[in-house]
């Protein structure tokens, strides 16, 4: 029972996510692409290359067991996620390039997450994907992610009023969906979750603190904006659980792979909303000793 209501579930709140996604996304935010091809490169691509790879050298690093394994390459394999916006607008840094950043990644996603699967089964020797053939697996990841945000930018762009009047609600309505599915992969067995939070929880912290540490250095060499560099550096660190919930759940019919995506996404909020605070700290300083020194001139 409680395994059916996850795979309703899951596809349902993807769509709906992925639609408040698109309807968020702005044809001035994609002028960005043209102002700032180097910052969106990186904050694309780079994850899709360095991620994978440090999940993999985590899980060597804490001698993960297949399941755990499996879930972290699947988080990183996963594109940005949403609610990277909120933690870019709290911390006052680049708000339209994080939009455009989680868009473009949540685009390119119905490709990106089968290659960089095989990528990883030739790299780890173990699969990641379903024994279904490529082109199914792309088919059905097209239904899943793209459609739904075609659907979101179509709206905005069709609809205008009726985006500005129901987007918020979406987005509220997406949220309630994750919480609600969060516990539906808790309540299917309590205590397989709670039994393996003691290796999840370290792998997921792990995670998340060194991601940020990548992104904000690998945004380094292509713009000296602090504000862009902590966008990247958080794009880097958040990563969809929504889409990782619903491949583990839809395509590879594993809840015990939701649930690290579930752990990771408990660890994640908290640490994400301590790096906003110590942004704006720094920012602050840096803000105040910028002003006296102007003031002693």
């Amino acid at each position: 029972m409680m395994k059916t209501l996850i795979e309703i579930a899951v596809p349902a709140m993807t769509i709906v996510l992925l639609t408040a996604v698109g309807l968020d996304l702005r044809a001035g935010d994609f002028v960005r692409v043209r102002r700032q091809p180097a910052v969106l490169l990186v904050g694309v691509i780079a994850p899709a290359i360095l991620l994978p790879l440090l999940a993999f050298g985590l899980t060597l690093l804490f001698q993960t067991g297949p399941g755990v394994t499996a879930g972290v390459l699947l988080i990183a394999a996963c594109p940005i996620g949403g609610i990277s916006n909120a933690y870019v607008y709290l911390a006052r840094a680049s708000v339209a390039l994080s939009v455009t950043l989680s868009g473009l990644s949540c685009l390119c996603a119905s490709l990106t997450i089968p290659l960089i699967g095989k990528w990883l089964k030739l790299i780890t020797g173990r699969p990641l994907d379903v024994a279904a053939p490529m082109r199914l697996q792309i088919a059905q990841l097209v239904v899943m992610l793209a459609l739904p945000l075609t659907l979101g930018i179509w709206l905005r762009q069709r609809a205008p009023e009726f985006a500005a009047r129901y987007h918020a609600a979406l987005q509220r309505l997406a949220f309630m969906a994750l919480t609600v599915v969060l516990f539906l992969v808790i309540a299917e067995d309590p205590n397989a979750f709670v039994g393996g939070l003691s290796k999840t929880v370290p792998i997921a912290v792990a995670f998340v603190l060194s991601s940020l540490i990548v992104g904000w250095m690998v945004a380094a060499p292509v713009t000296r904006n602090r504000g862009d560099r902590f966008t990247v550096a958080v794009e880097f660190g958040t990563r969809n659980v929504s889409i990782a919930t619903a491949i583990a759940v839809t395509l590879l019919g594993r809840i015990d792979f939701a649930r690290f995506a579930t752990t990771y996404f408990l660890t994640e909020v908290p640490l994400m909303l301590l790096a906003v605070f110590a942004f704006r700290q720094v920012q602050a300083l840096l803000s105040t000793q910028a002003v006296a020194s102007v003031a002693k001139q």
